[in-house]
């Protein structure tokens, strides 16, 4: 479909080819019981404006797989998303495996909770205003990374109990920013704060395959279609699909989880 507006300007709208409707399942399985949850929704066209549909009938679980013990999930209405009963959490170094059961159709996926780095402060201070950058108060966090394999971060920043999750606060690092990040401070230049937030950060540590899956979803978050632009697709999923046809989008972050949080004062007063 192609609209003109004057002679020199086109709006290009693509046909994309319909894709089937396929289960979306996001798992967070972490050592913090809070954090943990799975949603199972669907997928929609790309430019469908309707909410995600939730899946509410599925059976989830995730096993431990050294002692076999299975930990079930109840769907909680209020949230639109599934939660583990006896709010219980991951135990750093162990495996687990995920499974959802949608009727008929059985998923899967495995991966390991690795031992969290270490974050130690964080520190604020006020910068001036530039060329790219608002004045106001800006934050770098401390603490140290000792491994030498497996290190895939995200970071979440939370303002005054309020998730920063808009695309451009996906905060995700790895090998290629050096293993030193930490110790010699990562300043999180693209937040911004003002006198009296409460500042709280968390660093996920997790395996390369839902590293992976993030990093490909914050590209998909910033493709607008145009020209100029790859075809949008779906992140690679590290679920499996065993019983059952069909294919599912997603991915299982079995991760470890520090934090950190500071109230800014003001200027004159860290």
């Amino acid at each position: 479909m192609l609209t003109v507006f004057s002679s020199c300007q086109e709006e290009v709208r693509l046909e994309l080819k319909n894709q089937e409707i396929i289960p979306v399942i996001e798992a967070i399985w972490t050592d913090r019981p809070a954090l943990n949850k799975v949603e199972v929704t669907y997928t929609r066209d790309y430019y469908d404006t309707l909410d995600n549909r939730i899946e509410k009938e599925a059976q989830v679980f995730i096993i431990n797989l050294e002692n076999g013990n299975q930990l079930p999930f109840r769907f909680v209405e209020r949230l639109g998303y599934y939660l583990p009963l006896n709010n219980v959490a991951a135990e750093v170094g162990k495996s687990y495996r995920l499974e959802v059961w949608i009727g008929d159709q059985y998923y899967y996926s495995e991966g390991q909770v690795l031992e969290p780095p270490t974050l130690d402060s964080l520190v604020y201070s006020f910068e001036p205003g530039r060329v790219f950058r608002e004045e106001g108060y800006y934050v770098r966090m401390y603490g140290r990374i000792p491994f030498q394999e497996n290190n895939n971060y995200r970071g979440k920043v939370v303002r005054n109990d309020t998730l920063l999750n808009r695309r451009g606060d996906y905060l995700l690092f790895d090998d290629t920013f050096g293993g030193g990040i930490l110790e010699n401070g990562f300043e999180l230049g693209g937040f911004r704060f003002e006198e009296n937030d409460r500042v709280r950060v968390e660093i996920y540590r997790m395996e390369r395959a839902p590293y992976d899956y993030l990093t490909q979803l914050v590209n998909l978050l910033f493709n607008d279609g145009g020209l100029f632009s790859p075809p949008p697709e779906n992140p690679s999923t590290n679920i499996k699909t065993e019983l059952g046809q069909g294919k599912v989008a997603g991915y299982f972050m079995p991760a470890s989880v520090v934090s950190a949080t500071v109230q800014i004062r003001g200027e004159n007063d860290p």
